[in-house]
């Protein structure tokens, strides 16, 4: 089964080697953290905040090229949690001649990511992966608190 989630907040969690930036996730009254790139941090962190960016960043590049061409991106799946990595698939359409076709691409979680909050699609997370990052929302703290 799957559950919706939204994006929360992008942060960091502390690990032995330093902090790591994580993008948190509210799903079935738990949090899931994944960890992320600093780049692929900021890149979903400033759409979070609504700053424009001068140039557009490879994601938006991404859905502009996607649009261009009569696609769009329909969800983004956090389908699998393998060895503590974690994987995404990007359920996408386009039309032609009225006819739906419809694709599913691999993909970081992080670019699933960072593309569905650029284009406001939904997230979906799986109950195996919630089982297994899920945290309770006490557990998880953001800025000072």
């Amino acid at each position: 089964m799957e559950h919706e989630a939204e994006v929360i907040g992008v942060g960091a969690g502390s690990a032995p080697g330093g902090d790591i930036p994580a993008v948190v996730l509210s799903v079935r009254d738990e949090y899931v953290p994944i960890f992320v790139s600093g780049d692929q941090a900021r890149s979903i962190g400033t759409v979070l905040e609504g700053e424009p960016f001068d140039r557009p960043l490879t994601h938006d590049l991404l859905v502009e090229i996607l649009t261009e061409f009569g696609g769009a991106i329909d969800r983004v799946r956090i389908d699998d949690l393998s060895d503590g990595t974690f994987y995404a698939k990007i359920d996408a359409e386009r039309y032609e001649d009225g006819r739906p076709e419809r694709f599913v691409f691999d993909a970081r979680p992080s670019d699933a990511l960072a593309l569905a909050v650029r284009v406001d699609c939904p997230i979906v997370v799986s109950d195996d992966v919630i089982e297994e990052a899920g945290r309770p929302p006490d557990s998880i703290r953001f800025g000072d608190g």
